[in-house]
């Protein structure tokens, strides 16, 4: 049997942390000044509304963000106890010192299409890097988590209630069309974060009831090579003991469990749902 190692360095991974941070607020400090401030695609958070502010009364959106960051961070510490910590702390500065540094950087395009597109990629793809580096940006995130506490809304409910709101004023202090782009660049943006967090690889969870049941559970173990879990059920309508085969496998090997299963028991039944993350023996590590 193969040893495992089990070796842990915590002050190696706080450092690791720490590096997530600060890249994952490089992508999203330069993505708003690259493409989205330049295209007034307010796309909802502290950004959107420095981008309102910008073309209103021409504020400087890192020290707009800095002015609703801090005192979010400092209420939040205040009202929801100290679990942001230092690392969100680290976030909520540096994404405005970032856009700061960045501000005369000139724009990657001036199609709003493509700057709600690329910026919204830009942006899921900086928060999804802080939020493995198990931290935030603050904002508008920290706002919705007060919310949540004190209505009894759900946080879900909260974050789109604020995001709305600001491509709202989008909408308004633009026109329709900026609001449907910050609209485009949020969805963008939530897809993203998916991708970062989970990844672009899909498993199938199969779920077999079958009368061959030795059978198939052997050609799964050997053939395909991977493990079976065997669920403990009963039958609806006869009472009898009927155990479910569980396997996850890799989306390429999906065809050749079907196809095994169906060779060995054409009449078993199967039901397959997606595994969008697998951790463990044979696939990603935690």
């Amino acid at each position: 049997m193969r040893k495992r190692n089990h070796s842990y360095n915590p002050r190696l991974e706080k450092v690791i942390e720490y590096i997530y941070i600060l890249i994952g607020s490089s992508f999203v400090a330069i993505g708003f000044n690259l493409f989205l401030l330049p295209n007034r695609v307010a796309s909802g958070g502290v950004s959107g509304i420095s981008t309102i502010l910008d073309a209103t009364f021409g504020f400087e959106p890192a020290y707009v963000q800095w002015a609703f960051n801090i005192p979010l961070f400092i209420a939040g510490v205040i009202l929801l106890g100290k679990q942001f910590g230092i690392k969100t702390l680290v976030g909520t500065i540096f994404v405005p010192l970032v856009v700061y540094l960045t501000r005369n950087w000139e724009p990657a395009t001036m199609d709003p299409l493509l700057g709600s597109l690329f910026g919204g990629i830009a942006i899921g793809l900086g928060l999804g890097i802080v939020f493995r580096g198990k931290a935030s940006t603050g904002g508008t995130d920290l706002a919705a988590q007060i919310i949540h506490k004190y209505t009894g809304l759900t946080l879900g409910t909260c974050v789109a209630l604020l995001d709305g709101f600001i491509v709202l004023a989008a909408a308004f202090v633009f026109d329709i069309e900026r609001g449907l782009y910050a609209l485009i660049g949020l969805y963008v943006t939530s897809k993203t974060i998916d991708i970062v967090q989970i990844g672009w690889g899909r498993s199938k969870m199969a779920m077999i009831i079958t009368n061959q049941q030795k059978e198939i559970q052997d050609a799964i173990l050997h053939e395909i090579d991977r493990g079976v879990t065997r669920l403990a059920a009963h039958g609806g309508f006869t009472n009898n003991e009927r155990p479910v085969l569980m396997c996850v496998v890799d989306q390429t090997e999906f065809t050749k469990l079907k196809q095994l299963v169906k060779s060995i028991d054409p009449y078993a039944f199967v039901t397959v749902t997606d595994a969008s993350e697998v951790l463990g023996e044979g696939f990603k590590r935690a």
